[in-house]
This record gives structure tokens, sequence and C-alpha cells, in this order.
């Protein structure tokens, strides 16, 4: 392929603690992208090493260095990269070398030739650990039987998206895991490549067998999202409106014990659950009232940003 000289890429990189690392990353990806026009942009999540100082020490015009003002993880690490970006064609990776840079022009070719909206890896020969590699089969599975979207390795973090697909993704919570999904929900055409997978260069892994149950959980936010996000009353208002049906049902058959056969009904546990499920369903009927109105300030407010940071260092100037 040949080099796409006239757009220029963003290559954007979540850094925690990556000062062994990030020199060579940078090598890397100059190595693998000579003839394109391109910057790239390092996010330091308020690293505890000397990861800043080592990015501003290299000197390099295309490197950008987004400073956060504490600690707020991969996910709106990477959101404020994508903010920042301001490619035609948006690559993200990881910091640790896992990722290849030269795998990035192959990917790009099928952005480019032919139309896709993201591009993501699926690596080959993973060289990770069980700790890691058992948790991110889980994961996949759980993400592909309940969103019936077939992406085979949905932690790869190598990926191209198209600006206009980048600039769309809210990314909150740790939903980098579903960056791809969340694309597809954008209308984003995927197409899923082989890529290279190198064992960590330096440094230690951040994941472990927790990754599984946070999994879970991101999951189940997500899939209220797609579906009831902006009408949750949808949800809560029918699960409500069962729970008051089924309680003011075991009223009825408890009165009809009462006043038609004569029967005591004050000790039964029935009574107490009829008046339990009536109780429980009128709240959550107001939960989804709530919940409507939040949406509609959610929508009506101004945008806020869920990330502060604290300065933009290109080469050795500021931004």
């Amino acid at each position: 392929m040949q080099p796409i000289t006239d757009s220029l890429l963003s290559i954007v990189v979540p850094l925690y603690n990556e000062e062994d690392n990030v020199v060579l990353l940078t090598q890397k990806i100059h190595e693998s992208l000579v003839g394109y026009q391109y910057q790239i942009i390092y996010i330091d999540d308020f690293s505890t090493d000397d990861t800043r100082k080592v990015v501003k020490n290299m000197n390099d015009d295309k490197v950008h260095l987004i400073e956060l003002k504490k600690n707020y993880g991969q996910s709106l690490a990477l959101a404020a990269g994508l903010d920042y970006a301001e490619g035609e064609y948006i690559i993200t990776m990881d910091g640790d070398l896992q990722n290849d840079p030269s795998d990035i022009p192959e990917m790009l070719a099928y952005a480019v030739n032919d139309e896709y909206d993201v591009i993501t890896g699926i690596r080959q020969k993973r060289k990770d650990s069980l700790v890691k590699k058992i948790p991110s089969k889980i994961a996949n599975f759980l993400v592909r039987r309940v969103t019936k979207l077939d992406i085979k390795d949905n932690g790869c973090a190598l990926k191209v998206f198209t600006r206009d697909i980048a600039k769309d993704l809210n990314l909150y919570g740790e939903m980098h895991r579903f960056i791809t999904l969340l694309a597809h929900l954008e209308g984003a055409q995927i197409k899923q490549v082989p890529v290279k997978h190198h064992a960590r260069n330096a440094g230690v892994s951040k994941y472990g067998l927790e990754r599984v149950f946070k999994v879970v959980a991101d999951m189940m936010l997500l899939l209220f999202i797609r579906k009831y996000f902006q009408r949750p009353i949808h949800l809560f208002g029918i699960f409500g409106f069962l729970m008051i049906l089924l309680g003011v049902g075991i009223n009825i058959y408890l009165l009809i014990v009462k006043y038609g056969f004569g029967e005591d009904i004050g000790t039964r546990p029935l009574l107490i659950f009829g008046l339990m499920f009536i109780l429980a369903g009128i709240q959550v009927f107001t939960i989804g009232i709530v919940m409507e109105l939040l949406i509609r300030t959610y929508y009506e407010s101004q945008k806020k940003r869920p990330y502060r940071i604290k300065k933009v260092t290109v080469g050795d100037g500021i931004a």
C-alpha cells in the first residue's frame, strides 16, 4: 500500500508507568510509518514513575503528551486522546510494546481502500500468561453470547478508526473493553484482521482475574445503555407494573379466601409478599420516572468531559 501522504494519522496511546517502553515504542512507530503524516498522542494517566519525564526528554515534534491531573483509568485516558486527536484516521494501541506498529499500514489499507469504519486486530499466538488469557477468553465469550456481535478479540487495543466514528465514542468507567461494540452501535462497518503480538518488554501487567467480574458488570451497563438509555421507563416501568400486578393479584386472592371462605389470612406469609410486591413495584416504577427526567436533563445540559487535563506538551514546548 502506498502511504497516505495527504491524510493525517493520530496514534493514541494511554500510558501508565511505561517509562521503560515509551522510547522504544516511539522508535517503532516512526519506523513503521515512514512516508505518512502522523502525530503520536501519549496520554499519561498520572504515572508514578518517570514516564512523563522520559516522553518530554525525547524532544520529538511528532509526540504530543497529555498529562491528566489524576489517575482516571484507561477508558478516560483513551477518551482524552480521542478528543484531542486531529487525524482523519485514529489508531489506538497499548503502550507496553505488545502491539506491533508495523501492523498499522495493512490495517489502514482496509479503512482507505475498502472503506471500513473500524479495523480491529485479532492477536495471533498471544504471548500472555494464563492469568491474562483465561479472563480474556471468558470475556470474549460472554460478549459474543450476550451482544450477538462476533468479535473474536475484544481485548486487542490495536485498532484503526475513521475520525467520525472515533469522535462519537463516549467512553466512561472501563468501557474501553467494549469500544468495538460501541462503534458498532454507532453504525460502524467493522473488519477483523490478524495482528502480531509480543511479550511485554518491561514493566508489569495491570490485569488479573478480577477483570472477568468487571467485564460482566460493564456489559450489563452497556446492554442497558444499548436498549433502554433513551427510554428507561420501558424497562423499569414494565418491571414495576408487573410487580404491582402480581401484588394486587395475591391480595385479591387473599380477599376471596377471607370473605368468600371465612379463613384467617393475618398469619399467612403470602399477605406480606403481596404487600411487598405492590410497594416494590411502585418504587421501581418511580425509579423509571426519575431516570426519564435524568435522561432529559442529560441531553439538554451542557456537554462536560469526565476528565481534567493538567497540560499538553508537543515536542519540548507547551501546546
